[in-house]
């Protein structure tokens, strides 16, 4: 069966570097028409690839924890890309630093958790306003919301695991409108800023040394995933975490 998004308005935070880009580019491919968001990298290249497909596409400057631009960017996607969204993703994250719980002062905590959680909350509330039935919410998780993370990523992994029950409550919530919500959690992913920024060479070999799969993984790989979630294939799995990690870690 070949997968076909064709018709479908689809909104990645986050999308202009790494997985978010892959993300993006992947569900264009399919066929959806696909906005972005960015904070720190230009989406604008990503949305001119993603134009070059044929697809309808937009790129916007955002704060995903900031409430009220996340509103307005919502709707200002949907205008452009001709409909309400139906494909959310919530890609929008970071570490943000490795510190130790000792060390950590409040501020650090709360941009942690809002960067990571509360942006999620964020996005879908304003997306599900007018998403409609049938629609897809998938999350950008993490293996260290599994496994509590590495050295130095306490709050990172508490957001992650608020991440699951996240997306496990919400499932709950919208599924008798045939809106499925799940999660990808991704182990160490290459070609992208978090681990070329907060993971040195040795502790990237390290843990490719200890997966089965002795590799790590790329922005591809949880690309396939995130449009198998958003197809008609995905239809009946909602609340689940998908664990992308080269059997790193086995749930």
């Amino acid at each position: 069966m070949q997968i076909d998004l064709s018709g479908k308005a689809a909104l990645v935070t986050g999308g202009a570097v790494g997985i978010g880009r892959g993300v993006a580019l992947a569900l264009a491919q399919a066929g959806a028409d696909v906005a972005l968001t960015y904070r720190s990298h230009d989406g604008a290249p990503v949305a001119a690839e993603i134009a070059a497909l044929g697809r309808r596409s937009a790129a916007y400057a955002l704060d995903a924890a900031d409430s009220a631009a996340v509103d307005a960017v919502v709707d200002q996607a949907a205008t452009a890309l001709g409909g309400p969204i139906s494909i959310l993703v919530n890609n929008a994250g970071g570490l943000l630093g490795r510190l130790p719980i000792a060390d950590m002062s409040d501020e650090h905590w709360h941009k942690v958790i809002e960067v990571n959680l509360f942006s999620a909350f964020c996005c879908t509330r304003a997306v599900l306003r007018s998403m409609p039935d049938g629609g897809r919410i998938i999350n950008i998780s993490s293996v260290a919301g599994r496994n509590g993370g590495g050295r130095g990523a306490v709050a990172y992994a508490a957001a992650k695991a608020g991440m699951h029950g996240f997306t496990r409550g919400l499932a709950k919530e919208v599924g008798p409108r045939g809106i499925t919500v799940n999660a990808v959690a991704p182990g160490l992913i290459l070609d992208t800023p978090f681990h070329e920024e907060f993971t040195p060479p040795n502790e990237q070999q390290a843990t490719i040394d200890g997966t089965p799969l002795r590799r790590a993984g790329f922005p591809a790989d949880c690309a396939g995933a995130v449009v198998y979630l958003a197809s008609d294939l995905g239809s009946f799995c909602t609340g689940s975490v998908i664990d992308l990690n080269g059997g790193t870690y086995f749930s």
